[in-house]
Formats: structure tokens, sequence, C-alpha cells
């Protein structure tokens, strides 16, 4: 995948060698890119003034193969990059009795996207990482903070010796200070991606840790520091970032590792029960609202 500056020279560039309404485009996206993203090839042509086929044309003239392929380049050279308010402004025109339906849909396709460009070997390498951890840490921040919260919640149920690193009362280097080249790290940030996250990474590599990053593409800061990347999508459809497909692989990785530790999950889960059942932790037959 090409990168941020490929992608603006490329841009740049073509204005040499395309036609005026072309370089029009071109010039458009360069100075709008963080609209033009999430343009159609028709609005996009309303936008600059010239037709939709014009705008394919100008797609195919790039060397893509279609205008979704270059939309696709856009959206992940500005999606770290993009404001909050960048965001809500490039939904503030839907149409509210579209926005169920659209929502929907996009979770939709974010899973199917990642269900389909999973690498299971890498999956696999992650499930043997976390066996093998002498202790695991799971860090989240911000919007990544409930995904790191649940990660961490069932892996208690499945390992003894898992540690939540959180914003709260303590940095998050006094949380990792203990970790060593027997642990492991496992990240969670999507866009904007925050650098607290990063630099925790950095802090836990130098003390010799195996890092796991949870992401969403090569793009990511992370993903050059980790050792392994596990890469979900999180396209969004709004200012509200799209966690569907992160918590779909998140569960994955539980389920799996549960079916690894089947004989200490389920004794463990006998013992819950018993203690569940005394304290009356959850509802059940006879108990009172």
């Amino acid at each position: 995948m090409e990168n941020t500056q490929e992608l603006i020279a490329r841009l740049n560039q073509s204005g040499k060698k395309l036609s005026k309404s072309h370089r029009r485009i071109a010039e458009c996206i360069v100075q709008h890119y963080d609209k033009a993203a999430f343009m159609t090839a028709s609005k996009l042509g309303q936008y600059v003034g010239v037709s939709e086929s014009t705008v394919v044309r100008f797609a195919a003239a790039l060397g893509y193969e279609g205008y979704p392929q270059l939309q696709k380049a856009l959206q992940e050279l500005i999606r770290h990059r993009l404001t909050a308010s960048q965001r809500f402004e490039m939904t503030s025109d839907m149409d509210h009795s579209q926005v169920l339906a659209k929502v929907l849909k996009a979770d939709m396709h974010n899973i199917r996207t990642t269900m389909d460009e999973i690498d299971i070997q890498v999956f696999e390498a992650a499930i043997d990482k976390i066996l093998q951890a002498r202790q695991i840490y799971v860090l989240g921040l911000r919007a990544s903070a409930p995904l790191a919260q649940f990660l961490a919640h069932y892996l208690k149920y499945i390992f003894p010796n898992v540690t939540l690193v959180t914003s709260g009362i303590s940095d998050v280097f006094e949380q990792l200070m203990r970790i060593n080249d027997e642990d492991l790290l496992i990240g969670i940030s999507f866009p904007r991606y925050t650098s607290r996250t990063l630099e925790a990474l950095e802090f836990a590599k130098k003390r010799g840790a195996a890092l796991l990053a949870i992401t969403d593409g090569p793009l990511s800061p992370l993903h050059s520091v980790a050792d392994l990347c596990l890469m979900a999508k999180s396209d969004m459809a709004s200012f509200v970032d799209s966690l569907c497909a992160p918590l779909s692989l998140i569960n994955a990785l539980i389920v799996a590792l549960g079916q690894r530790r089947r004989q200490q999950v389920a004794q463990y889960f006998d013992q819950l029960e018993d203690i569940w059942s005394e304290y009356k932790v959850y509802l059940g037959k006879g108990s009172e609202a």
C-alpha cells in the first residue's frame, strides 16, 4: 500500500500530464483531501464542476482500477488525521432516515472486510504469544479503552496473569514498570491513535517484552513497532469510532484461547459458578429482581 508521500506526490505531479479537467480534480483533492476522500465520484464531480465519468477517468489516469480504489487510498491517507469536527462534518448532510441503515451496513462491511483480509497465520501466532507469556498486559486508551477492558476481562477467565493498563490514578509507565522479556503487551489503538499508546509499546519494547498490536492497518503507527499485528477495519460512518470489527476480532481471539486452555477454563468456571450462586451475582431461578 502506498504511503502518504507517494500518494500526494502522484497527485501533485499529475498536473503535468493530465487534461485541464483532471488537473482541477487533482488540485481539489490535494487542497481538500479530508472532504474529497469521502465523496462519491458523482459528488466530487459536482464539487469540482466536472462530470462523474471525468472523475472515473481521472482515477484510471492515476493508475487505479477505478474510482473506489482511489477513494480507498485517500481514506487510508487521512483517516488517522481526521479531527472530531471533520468526522462530524463529513456526515452532517446525511439524511436522518438513512442513519440506521447506513451505520449498520458500514459496520457489516467492516466485519466482512476484516474477515476477508485477516492473516490466519498471524492470528495463530498471536495465540501462541499469549499462551507463552509470563505476564499479559493489555493496553487501550480513550476510545480503545472499552476494547482493552473487554479483552482483559475475558482473558482473566483463562489466565491468572493478566494486567489491564489504564489511564487511571497511576501513569501507564508506572503500570508497566515490571514488564520484561518474558512478558507480552497487547496494545490496542484505532484512529485517532493516541500518542501514549505508541510510547507505551516503545517503552515495553526497550525492556524486551513481546508486542502484539490490535489496530486498523499497515499505516497504523503501531504496525511498525509491534512484533505481531492483528488488523480490523474501523472505518467510521460519523465521528463515532466503529468498533464492531475490532470487537469481533477480539471475540475470536478469546474463543480460540479458551479452546486451547479448555480444561483449565472449565475447572475455573465450575468454581466461579459456585461463588456466583452463593453470592447471587446473577439473576437466576428464584432470584428477586
